[in-house]
């Protein structure tokens, strides 16, 4: 996002540069990701979001391959499929040899392998000479730390940093350091396994000769170290071995969703790889990290959301996410963090701004709707999973959240669940529109606290309904009769107070005076997810959210081109988010409107065919669609985003009608349905308790043939048309 101010305590990014101008390469392991450009360098002037972060701070700003100087051309560069090495292959310019002869353009080939590993980032440099003669050239690598947080990256200005230590230059390692203001020392040290030529603070050179068609290689080894970190001493071998194993044990075992369409494979291919490469481990299990660059660390609403999406083909990425949320949940009222008993983390930060309290978001609490999802998320993987265990384990947590609910979370006790900031540094808006603008009236002016958002009272009559079943399994009748009731109660007032007849759709939200805000949102169709609409205004509402003024051809906007603060440029207010739209596809389907979730689907997936690597980002702009034209680039967001990277599974979950019922040991298809260009799909070792299945689906003129091809263990397919 370009660049941050601070602006009455709130935050925003400002586009200063955009990552739509040069297509950039992500990394990312653990606490520690890499944004290079498409050479493999990281830029100083122009590029803001390079760099090498870990923690929250970026360890090393600069890193520029030079030969002879001069920037070698580009011939092609790539992440691998599975994100476990970007690859870069360059050539040389034209230029004069030491002994005045011409090399011309073509002759050195220069092939770039890095990783990140631990806290590390490895690099490998293959030098190979094509050409008939022996050449001789000089190879520089030109490197700086600037130590900035990554807040300060997004444009926040600090009246004071800490200091830039000397810098530490020995034969084979040059060592950056710098102390910060929380007294923290973090230095990166740049170690080469062969000896440069030249090594000075700022620049590695190393004289190169070969003979034709000699190989050589250079390695080097770039280390973000904490004072209460151990350093690493492995080579780019043996870091590696240890990476790619990573890589094969998380895939392992796991189901595979392939399809007749090679095109639509890429992108399940992209997103399931980039969702192995958000996940971090934790204490608690996998959780997935939000996004590169700015939200690299743990969110409560991206990481539920995420695993909600890849629930029915992953598991245990929910298991992982419920896990961390149980035991980092809220315990005291804490204003500063907009902490409450029960709630659920919004964010968790890392960094030399979170340890000065410079900014609030070291571990903050200001969401409206993680505490809701949360409970919802735990019933949807107990159906998935039949693990009554781990809901007991989770259910003190579950109650708390619960608790949340009804006593913080509807503080005038009008039924509605509704946020209003506690700490001037927090966000204003909370729930996942929480751009200072996104909440308005019809006529643009900005709605008062305290809101009350529509698609949160449907989380949370989900929610209750979710942790009624769960009550009911661990045998707590009353509590859940009372909880039926209660989610019953909330549907006929939110029916009541939030349907707009004469817009065909729910209001957004009612502000501080109960007022409705009578705006067409995507927020309503998020009202389909949870269920809490009725058939009639279901079908309403989808029909709506499929016109011009909502469906660009490529997915539906966050509001209609028809309101007053519709831009399609802008992060909420007319954009396009992946996530976004499966959440309404999924609700769609649970209403049976097959046809309105394949349109969604061919949407999305047109994107996927025009985005770099098949990636679909954050989000993108709500222009109409142009024939012969990509979707136009947001030029800040986020890529790879997790809940993105989640959505082709919910979308394809409901084109399929797929449900799992483990306690029954029986998987459902309801009424599925499939674009045209997509004739077949496969899903292979689908696991269900101790039972594994492989099913093929076919389309056929009329409905979708459904197939057992092997079955092992007590499980039931059961297909409904």
């Amino acid at each position: 996002m370009d660049e941050v101010i601070r602006v009455k305590d709130q935050f925003y990014i400002l586009a200063s540069s955009s990552v739509a101008d040069e297509q950039t390469r992500v990394l990312k392991h653990a606490e520690t990701f890499a944004v290079f450009d498409r050479h493999g360098d990281i830029r100083p002037l122009g590029f803001e979001d390079h760099g090498i972060y870990h923690q929250g701070t970026r360890f090393l700003s600069q890193l520029v391959l030079k030969l002879e100087e001069k920037n070698p051309l580009l011939l092609s560069s790539t992440v691998k499929e599975d994100n476990e090495l970007l690859t870069v292959d360059l050539t040389n310019p034209n230029f004069e040899s030491q002994d005045q002869r011409m090399i011309h353009s073509g002759t050195i080939h220069l092939g770039r392998l890095t990783y990140l590993w631990e806290s590390c980032c490895y690099e490998r440099i293959l030098m190979s000479n094509y050409g008939l003669r022996s050449v001789a050239f000089t190879l520089s690598l030109i490197f700086d730390a600037d130590y900035v947080d990554i807040f300060e990256v997004r444009g926040t200005k600090r009246l004071k940093r800490g200091i830039k230590l000397d810098t530490v230059v020995e034969e084979d390692h040059v060592v950056l350091s710098y102390r910060g203001l929380d007294g923290k020392l973090r230095k990166t040290t740049l170690a080469f396994a062969t000896k440069p030529q030249e090594l000075r603070a700022d620049q590695a050179r190393f004289a190169v000769t070969l003979e034709p068609h000699e190989k050589a290689t250079l390695s080097l080894t770039v280390s973000c170290e904490l004072e209460d970190e151990p350093v690493r001493n492995e080579t780019f071998d043996q870091a590696f071995v240890k990476n790619k194993n990573m890589y094969q044990n998380l895939r392992l075992d796991a189901c595979v969703v392939e399809t007749s369409n090679e095109q639509f494979n890429d992108w399940l291919n992209r997103s399931r790889a980039d969702l192995y490469m958000m996940v971090t481990q934790t204490p608690q299990g996998l959780y997935p990290y939000a996004g590169i660059p700015w939200f690299s660390t743990i969110f409560g609403r991206d990481g539920i959301i995420t695993a909600l999406e890849t629930l029915w083909v992953d598991p245990e990425i929910a298991r992982g996410v419920l896990g961390y949320l149980a035991a980092h949940q809220a315990r005291d009222i804490i204003p500063e963090q907009d902490a409450e008993p029960g709630k659920i983390l919004h964010e968790e930060r890392k960094g030399e701004m979170v340890s000065l309290k410079e900014i609030p978001f070291g571990c903050y609490y200001g969401t409206i709707d993680a505490t809701p999802l949360f409970v919802a998320l735990a019933g949807h993987y107990y159906e998935r999973t039949g693990d009554r265990a781990f809901i007991q384990e989770l259910w003190p947590h579950i109650q708390l959240a619960l608790n949340w609910i009804d006593t913080y979370g509807d503080v005038d006790k009008d039924s509605f669940v509704e946020y209003e900031r506690r700490t001037a540094g927090g966000l204003s808006h909370q729930g996942w529109k929480d751009s200072e603008d996104s909440i308005f009236h019809a006529d643009g002016n900005s709605a008062p606290p305290s809101i009350a958002l529509c698609e949160v009272q449907g989380y949370v009559y989900d929610a209750k309904l979710k942790a009624a079943r769960l009550a009911s399994m661990l045998q707590n009748d009353n509590e859940a009769k009372r909880l039926r009731r209660e989610a019953e109660a909330l549907r006929k007032k939110f029916l009541k107070d939030f349907w707009c007849q004469e817009l065909g759709t729910y209001a957004l939200a009612l502000d501080g005076n109960k007022r409705p805000c009578q705006v067409k949102s995507s927020n309503a169709g998020q009202c389909l997810f949870s269920g809490i609409a009725t058939e009639e205004h279901a079908r309403t509402v989808a029909q709506g959210l499929l016109t011009e003024d909502f469906f660009t051809g490529w997915g539906i906007r966050t509001i209609a081109s028809s309101e007053s603060r519709y831009n399609p440029i802008s992060y909420h207010n007319g954009s396009i988010w992946p996530h976004d739209n499966a959440l309404i596809a999924f609700g769609m389907s649970r209403y049976g409107l097959k046809d309105e979730v394949v349109k969604v689907l061919a949407g999305l997936f047109d994107a996927s065919l025009f985005v770099d690597q098949h990636r679909l980002p954050e989000l993108f702009c709500g222009f109409v669609r142009r024939p012969g034209e990509a979707p136009t680039l947001y030029p800040v967001a986020c890529d790879p985003q997790s809940w993105a990277s989640g959505s082709v599974y919910l979308l394809l979950q409901s084109c399929l009608g797929l449900s799992i019922q483990a306690h029954e040991n029986k998987i459902y298809f309801h009424h599925p349905a499939l674009p045209t260009f997509l004739q077949e799909v496969s899903i292979k070792n689908l696991k269900v308790g101790s039972a594994c299945v492989d099913i093929e689906l076919k389309r056929h003129e009329q409905d979708v043939g459904v197939n057992v091809r092997r079955r092992e263990g007590d499980i039931e397919v059961v297909v409904t048309k």
